[in-house]
């Protein structure tokens, strides 16, 4: 069951319609924000971060599915973030860093583990965008994100990320920041590249969120925005199609 779960995610993903993904951090889980979701058009959870101080991820997993049928695509920050009842994870390799870690080395130490929970992963190529501050990505990985006005060596990032195989790539402009990953970086991005583009980061508005679909987002991530204000996704979620509806499974004790 999980795999055609995923695999019907994905092709939902690979399709036209934008679709919509709400990322949430265990250290922060919000009961209430699942069931929002329920009745909006969310098409799957990411759960994870870059570094997780007291929330439990497998809890919140396990605490997800007995709420909601919603896919749940794992978000790992590092190899310690897996839980076998997600129903698929994306395998994120920071390229934009030159962090051997998070390049290759985190995934080398959670391979086994993947293969034995019979994770579904979409390789997913990360590419964490510069804005005003530092973000948690930066923090924790030691690495400088791309420059924005380099539109070249992002393109070709992703172009090289795609030519070695990559399933997706996941443009990243930092949690909480008020700058997200621009309307002319993204168009770009969808002509130079044939896999999905995920955008997420600093989508805090509808007119954010409206631009990311206009300009062509596969998959468009809303996370610090809804941990700030679960009622932010009654208001974006009519600019999607699709989604969830009445997805609602019977709290569990």
């Amino acid at each position: 069951m999980p795999r055609k779960k995923f695999d019907k995610l994905i092709q939902q993903v690979e399709g036209k319609t934008p679709q919509l993904a709400v990322l949430i951090d265990p250290d922060k889980f919000n009961e209430a924000l699942i069931l929002m979701a329920n009745r909006s058009r969310v098409s799957c959870f990411l759960i994870g971060g870059s570094q997780l101080n007291k929330g439990n991820l497998k809890h919140t997993v396990s605490r997800i599915k007995s709420l909601s049928s919603i896919p749940i695509l794992l978000f790992p920050g590092d190899e310690t973030q897996l839980s076998k009842e997600a129903d698929g994870l994306l395998l994120l390799s920071l390229l934009s860093g030159r962090n051997p870690d998070y390049l290759i080395g985190k995934h080398v130490l959670a391979a086994r583990e993947i293969k034995n929970m019979k994770l579904p992963v979409l390789s997913t190529a990360y590419l964490l965008i510069a804005s005003k501050g530092q973000s948690s990505t930066q923090k924790v990985s030691k690495t400088k994100p791309l420059d924005p006005e380099n539109t070249e060596l992002i393109l070709n990032t992703a172009l090289a990320a795609e030519q070695l195989g990559f399933k997706a790539v996941y443009l990243e402009a930092g949690s909480g920041t008020k700058q997200p990953i621009s309307a002319a970086l993204i168009r770009a991005m969808k002509r130079t590249v044939q896999i999905p583009v995920f955008v997420g980061g600093g989508l805090d508005s509808k007119t954010k969120v409206n631009a990311a679909i206009r300009a062509g987002a596969n998959l468009v991530v809303i996370g610090n925005a809804l941990e700030k204000n679960i009622a932010f996704l009654n208001e974006i979620s009519g600019c999607f199609e699709g989604g969830a509806s009445k997805r609602i499974k019977k709290t569990k004790a």
